[in-house]
């Protein structure tokens, strides 16, 4: 058996290396991570003076703020997965010898797993989204639209059968034999 052509050695160095093009997309989500904390700060910061002002927020209110702070917690969870799992999955492996902070998911995720973390997210953030529509109703000065909260719950449900279906996938693909 002969050895590879060098131009075939050369091609299938340079596709590997090209990975390296998506380096850049996790420094911009890097960047969207900054850019959530800075809304979810400014949410909070005007959250605080209505909760102790002198006319305080009603339970409802204060319910819905909260949501919306889990929403922006979620959502950067989401960031964080998709940045850690997709740079060691494309990219190249985080060595970070000595780090005792690692959280014990990261280098164990794989595209699979990937996809599952992502649609539980968006379900959770989905739902909560809907929830504060259904808070909201019966609220002065909130106009229930119908249509709206018609169109929330099937996309809502769509993505929880969309969840459901992917992990159906997996669950095949596992118990199917490799070829």
């Amino acid at each position: 058996m002969g050895m590879k052509p060098r131009i075939e050695t050369a091609f299938e160095r340079g596709l590997f290396m090209s990975r390296w093009l998506m380096a850049p997309f996790y420094l911009g989500l890097v960047l969207a991570l900054f850019m959530l904390l800075v809304v979810f700060v400014r949410q909070l910061a005007g959250y605080v003076p209505l909760v102790f002002g002198p006319s305080g927020m009603t339970d409802a209110d204060v319910i819905l703020a909260l949501l919306t702070l889990i929403d922006l917690s979620l959502t950067g969870n989401l960031l964080l997965i998709v940045l850690f799992s997709g740079y060691e999955n494309f990219v190249s492996k985080l060595d970070l010898d000595g780090e005792t902070d690692r959280p014990p998911w990261m280098g164990t995720v794989d595209f699979s797993g990937l996809k599952m973390k992502l649609i539980a997210s968006i379900v959770a953030i989905s739902g909560i989204q809907l929830l504060k529509t259904f808070m909201n109703i019966g609220k002065p000065g909130y106009e229930f639209d119908q249509a709206e909260a018609m169109w929330g719950v099937i996309i809502h449900l769509t993505f929880v059968a969309s969840g459901v279906l992917l992990a159906l996938m997996d669950w095949l693909t596992a118990k199917t034999d490799k070829h």
